[in-house]
């Protein structure tokens, strides 16, 4: 049974045929609370990039697959109704928004936490509104066991990531997120709730796993878990020259069995400033970045090689063995010497090193400020071509917060799948994570939208091969580029899955209509 149903639209005349809707809707599913009883409060009308807001007709907070299916199937008997699943309303470019249309609240999903063995394997069974650091802490706590691999901010939730890719620091071992399940539970766009693994209704697993929501609701999933590591190395070391930070991430990642089990990195501003310079790569604030070490001839920005290596409690640090692998492993980095910071942390809370950061923002406003984001995979052929332009020179100020670029291997991910990469064997991930506080302390978000056009254009223009990470285009022609030679599958499976579009409206990828449409 549905929990209840939030309705935002309060206006009176012209869309006061809403309301009306809104009361039939709520009468047919059979809701445990009248709209009368509820107040609006707007979360569903926009999202953590604060840059586009939409009203839909309702919120609706489901308990369970079944109510799911069953919002699904009111929508599909309407003659224009979308069905818009949001996670924990981290999109930052309106996808999980649906104009009067009806959003789930998924973190209202019951849910099952069960660990499953299979053939000497662990697996969690977990609900697709659970949030990531949930899952971390219950699996360490209760049976010392956790994910392979992990976004770097954890207040996500399972099906919201596992519906683009899920990247962080252990892609390269293991592969993204959606590399690491092995059985979903979707909600079509039918309304048909299914069971789907590599072997089970494999058309629609490969294919809603990247697959933006489109072809259906991911209520569970089956993830892959290893035994918890007790500590981390944590290390940052500090480059000056792009060619050789690339190729000591480069030589990281490829020999994955000889190598830390963390590997990230991000771009810095040769300065004090606090919000993009030196004093962002400190892991403790005791630490003492001395520029007297950068050399004199580099040039507007640095570059942070950020590390992990696991270990146990039996390896006690101060017995030097923990110090003896990581002095190997660095022994062939090009680092600058007097420029490294490490420290020891638990396991979970080095997963959860970002959440100081969410701490921060919000005690500062900037959580709540626009976070106009960029994030693209750019192939390894053009990563010094794009340093040289964006980060040299367009970002040579900073964004007010991290400048994420680290190497990917094609090999970890899944062809099968409907998440599009850049087709060579390297790529890098590239993020501009922008914590801007609100104007007039900050930037016009619309500047920074228009920083981001220029960096697209910039890489559309001089033919990069490089493809976005949380598409957001605006016409059907560049959703054809995006997806290139995967398109026909895509719309094939869209067909199939969800043959009047009714799921994922805010991508604007296909338009609702009121019978299948062809394949096209």
């Amino acid at each position: 049974m549905l929990a209840y149903l939030e309705h935002f639209v309060h206006e009176k005349d012209a869309e006061s045929r809403q309301d009306d809707e809104v009361a039939s809707l709520s009468r047919a599913l059979e809701l445990q609370a009248s709209i009368d009883e509820l107040g609006p409060t707007g979360i569903a009308s926009k999202d953590f990039g604060g840059i586009k807001s939409v009203k839909p007709l309702a919120m609706i907070r489901p308990s369970s697959a079944v109510d799911v299916a069953r919002v699904v199937k009111a929508a599909a008997a309407s003659p224009s109704l979308t069905v818009a699943a949001r996670g924990n309303g981290h999109s930052v470019n309106g996808q999980a928004m649906a104009e009067k249309g009806l959003v789930l609240d998924m973190r209202a999903l019951e849910e099952p936490f069960e660990i499953v063995w299979i053939e000497g394997t662990a697996y969690l069974d977990v609900s697709g509104g659970a949030l990531w650091e949930d899952v971390l802490k219950r699996c360490v706590s209760e049976v010392g066991l956790a994910p392979r691999s992990w976004t770097d901010y954890l207040g996500l939730t399972v099906g919201g990531t596992l519906s683009y890719a899920g990247v962080s620091g252990q892609t390269f071992r293991y592969g993204p997120q959606t590399s690491n399940v092995t059985e979903l539970e979707v909600v079509t766009g039918k309304g048909e709730t299914l069971c789907c693994s590599l072997t089970q209704n494999s058309e629609l697993f490969f294919g809603a796993l990247g697959g933006l929501g489109q072809l259906g609701i991911i209520t569970r999933a089956r993830v892959v878990l290893q035994q918890a590591p007790d500590m981390v190395r944590w290390i940052r070391v500090v480059y000056s020259e792009f060619e050789e930070y690339a190729g000591d991430a480069e030589l990281l990642v490829e020999e994955v069995e000889e190598c830390f089990d963390y590997v990230e990195g991000f771009v810095l501003v040769n300065s004090d400033d606090p919000a993009n310079g030196w004093p962002t790569v400190r892991l403790d604030p005791e630490q003492v970045f001395d520029p007297i070490h950068i050399p004199s001839t580099v040039g507007p920005v640095l570059y942070c090689l950020e590390l992990g290596l696991h270990y146990g409690k039996a390896d006690d640090p101060s017995r030097g063995r923990v110090d003896m692998d990581v002095d190997r492993l660095l022994g062939r980095l090009r680092f600058i010497p007097g420029l490294k910071f490490q420290t020891d942390v638990s396991y979970t809370e080095f997963l959860l090193r970002v959440k100081r950061v969410e701490e921060h923002a919000k005690a500062s406003g900037t959580w709540d400020a626009p976070h106009p984001w960029l994030n693209l995979f750019v192939s390894k052929s053009d990563i010094v071509d794009f340093d040289r332009e964006v980060f040299k020179k367009i970002l040579k100020d900073g964004v007010d917060g991290p400048i994420l670029v680290y190497p990917l291997l094609r090999t970890k991910w899944d062809n099968r799948q409907s998440v599009v990469v850049p087709d060579s064997d390297i790529f890098y991930i590239v993020a501009l994570l922008r914590f801007s506080p609100p104007p007039p302390k900050g930037p016009p978000p619309e500047l920074l939208v228009a920083q981001n056009n220029e960096i697209i254009q910039f890489c559309t223009s001089r033919g990069l091969d490089f493809k976005l990470y949380f598409p957001h285009y605006h016409s059907r022609e560049d959703w054809m580029k995006h997806f290139g030679k995967q398109w026909t599958r895509f719309v094939e499976r869209k067909a199939n899955f969800d043959p009047m579009a009714i799921l994922a409206p805010g991508q604007r990828i296909f338009s609702r209509t009121s019978q299948p449409r062809p394949i096209t």
